[in-house]
Order: structure tokens, then C-alpha cells, then sequence
């Protein structure tokens, strides 16, 4: 599926059937106990986030959660989290370093919350400390990409010691359509700004972004997820062994090192 244009893999990132977080975790985790609340403001449904095990390890997981539906998705504001959603996050993992938990995340936001209340309770300074506090967690972090990455809502949760994206996943400072209306004040060239975002994980893994691409089948990931589940396993599988067995300070020396350089591919 390599041919595709960058337009065809937004419209499939963003189809409505795709799976969204909770349609995958329990295929790939077991005994999953959700954990709610900031501890300061209250509960945001966009950010589904607990403790679990990953055949037999014990993880916590973060996901970016849209709804299945318009009443969910109205109760999780479509994905996008709010700062006590980013605080419920910076919460767990804390927990998670404490105890020596692996962390994984799945983004899947076309952006943070950009209502007046969010504002009014922090959306920066929770994204900001978010991206903070994951650059310098003392266990290991694995980020999914699996529909939409979109912006600093996105980054949020990226901050890993590898990122993996779907094939048909996107992930870019902001959707097409903003982009076309900052750049052209058209929002109707959307299809334009998103060959020239290079937004599709072909063009991260290319630009040395992300660590590599989950393969999808011919119609993407709604049409055949167990294939692409297996995988994913298989590279959590992989990358965790990997990671667990490095010490503190090689984990955040390399953490570092890779934000650092990324890009310069």
C-alpha cells in the first residue's frame, strides 16, 4: 500500500470504522484496570489510562480514546484530551516510574481540547509538563501511533524511547485542513497540504521520526486488525525485552540523543 497518496491514508486514518484504542487493548493486554481522575480537577474520558499486563509483565497504558459513536464521542470531545485528561497521564506514569513499569501510550487525537475551559485550566502548561516529564522518566516508554497524531495533543504522549506509527496512521504539528487555512487561507486545499506535510509514517520513518511502521492490510486496519494486532504484539514483545534490560541512565542518555538528532535524517 506504499502507492497510496498522503490524502488516501488521512481519509483511512480517520475512517469511522477504524478501531479506536479500546477495540485493541484487550487483544493485546491482559487484566486491565482502569485508573480515573487528576487528583486536582476531575475525569477525562479522551485519555483512557491503567494498569495491566503484557504476557505477564506488568505495564500502564495510556490511550488517547475517541468514541465509537457521536454520544461517546461527544463525552470524550472526539479525542482531543483536556488538562485534567494530560494531568490523569503525568498521574499514572509517575506511578509506573515509581513501581518500574514499562509505559505505553496510543495517540490517536486530531489535537489537545481547544475549548475556552481548557484554557482556562492549563492546556499549555499540562502539555508542556507532560512533554517534560516523559523526557525524563526513569522506565522505559513505548509510544503507538494509531490513527490520527495531531499536534501538541499528540506530542504529549510521544515522548518515547521508541514510536512505532500504523501504516495508514498520520502524525503532523496540525490536520491538512489547518494547515491549508494558515498557509493558502483555503481550507479546501487540504488534499495539497497534506503531500506537502509529508504526515504519512513512510515520510516519518524516512525523516528518522519514528522507529517503524505496524503493517496493514489491503483496506486498512478496519477491514483486518488481527494481522496488525499480532504484529504490534510481536514489537512490544521485542522492544520491551530490549528496553527493560537497559540501566536508568543509558535509557535517558538515549532518550535524549534521539530527540535530539531527530530530524536531521
Amino acid at each position: 500500500m506504499k502507492s497510496m497518496s498522503a490524502w488516501e491514508r488521512v481519509m483511512l486514518a480517520r475512517n469511522p470504522q477504524r478501531p479506536k484504542a479500546k477495540d485493541l487493548l484487550p487483544h493485546i493486554f491482559e487484566d486491565f484496570i482502569e485508573l480515573c481522575g487528576d487528583r486536582h480537577f476531575g475525569d477525562d474520558a479522551a485519555l483512557y489510562g491503567g494498569l495491566a499486563t503484557f504476557e505477564g509483565t506488568p505495564v500502564t497504558v495510556l490511550a488517547q480514546s475517541k468514541g465509537r459513536n457521536l454520544q461517546e464521542n461527544l463525552e470524550c470531545h472526539f479525542g482531543m484530551v483536556s488538562p485534567e485528561g494530560y494531568r490523569k497521564a503525568q498521574r499514572l506514569a509517575k506511578q509506573a516510574e515509581k513501581f518500574h513499569r514499562p509505559i505505553i501510550t496510543f495517540v490517536d487525537t486530531a489535537g489537545a481540547f481547544p475549548g475556552k475551559e481548557a484554557e482556562e485550566r492549563g492546556q499549555a502548561e499540562a502539555i508542556a509538563t507532560s512533554l517534560k516529564l516523559f523526557a525524563t522518566l526513569k522506565t522505559p516508554i513505548i509510544a503507538i501511533v494509531l490513527s490520527e497524531g495531531g499536534s501538541g495533543g499528540a506530542l504529549a504522549l510521544s515522548v518515547a524511547d521508541r514510536i512505532y506509527m500504523f501504516e495508514n496512521a498520520i502524525y503532523s504539528i496540525l490536520s491538512p485542513e489547518g494547515f491549508a487555512s494558515i498557509l493558502w487561507k483555503d481550507e479546501s486545499r487540504a488534499k495539497e497540504a497534506a503531500e506537502l506535510m509529508e504526515c504519512t509514517s513512510f515520510d516519518l520513518l524516512n525523516k528518522g521520526i519514528i522507529d517503524g511502521i505496524i503493517e496493514e492490510s489491503e483496506g486498512g486496519l478496519h477491514q483486518h486488525q488481527k494481522t496488525a494486532i499480532l504484529l504490534l504484539k510481536e514489537i512490544l514483545r521485542k522492544e520491551l525485552g530490549i528496553l527493560s534490560k537497559k540501566k536508568v541512565k543509558q535509557l535517558l542518555d538515549e532518550r535524549y540523543k534521539k530527540f535530539r538528532v531527530m530530524g536531521n535524517v
